[in-house]
């Protein structure tokens, strides 16, 4: 990792794409990124391991004269919170969107996204639950549970988000670097992040986003082995909000 990460951040969007051997989609991921990013952006492609499938893909991307990408080896810990918490901890300030690499996410509102950045919000959600998003295919168990947890901590708590767990966000990186991250399994890292952005009084505001199930690979969400930490945040909403 070089200091560009850092210069750039202040200015434009970086990405970051946790990976595990994605290496089948990257080429039509990245079609997708600088189809419907037309500003400056910066991406990251973190992984665990040198023989991830997804290391030539991207080497084969950046040989073309791609100089927005950039490769990072994970260096917190093996897994997904790992991946995300190598690419926080690289940008020191701007705004920084997480994105799947199977093309699941709704790209097309990257440009909306960073314009309510811009208007003063510290986290972006790209929600499936509130009007105008949806959710095409995918598990419906997985579906019906982040359904009735983003609803719900909205209706009950009133986080200003229907779609609290999903990871489609964009985040304010000086933000980010004042939370002590705890997550330590899986995706419930980004509700820990909408929860305490919240409490400590931050601005949230959501964007209508699609979701669509991946067409290739399988799925790394461990449903079950996951639920306990989510639970853990779902509550963790309901202490006191600091006063800012």
């Amino acid at each position: 990792m070089t200091n560009q990460m850092h210069e750039a951040a202040a200015n434009e969007l970086t990405i970051v794409i946790p990976v595990y051997n994605e290496g089948a989609g990257f080429e039509a991921l990245w079609r997708e990124l600088t189809t419907h990013l037309n500003f400056p952006f910066r991406a990251m492609v973190v992984y665990d391991f040198d023989e991830d499938n997804t290391v030539p893909a991207v080497q084969s991307v950046i040989a073309r004269g791609e100089d927005r990408l950039n490769l990072v080896k994970n260096n917190v810990r093996r897994g997904v919170v790992g991946a995300l918490l190598t690419g926080f901890n690289a940008v020191e300030s701007g705004p920084l969107l997480v994105v799947m690499a199977d093309l699941s996410d709704d790209l097309a509102q990257v440009g909306k996204m960073l314009e309510l950045y811009r208007q003063g919000n510290q986290i972006v959600v790209g929600s499936r639950y509130m009007k105008g998003g949806r959710i095409v295919d995918g598990p419906v168990l997985k579906q019906g549970l982040s359904r009735l947890a983003g609803v719900s901590l909205c209706w009950l708590r009133r986080i200003p988000t229907h779609d609290a767990t999903n990871a489609f966000k964009i985040y304010d990186s000086a933000m980010l670097k004042k939370f002590k991250l705890e997550s330590q399994r899986g995706f419930e890292l980004n509700l820990e992040i909408t929860v305490k952005g919240f409490l400590a009084g931050y601005r949230i505001v959501e964007i209508p986003s699609v979701w669509r199930d991946r067409t290739q690979g399988k799925s790394k969400f461990k449903l079950w082995a996951w639920l306990p930490h989510y639970l853990r945040w779902y509550f963790y909403a309901f202490r006191p909000r600091a006063r800012r």
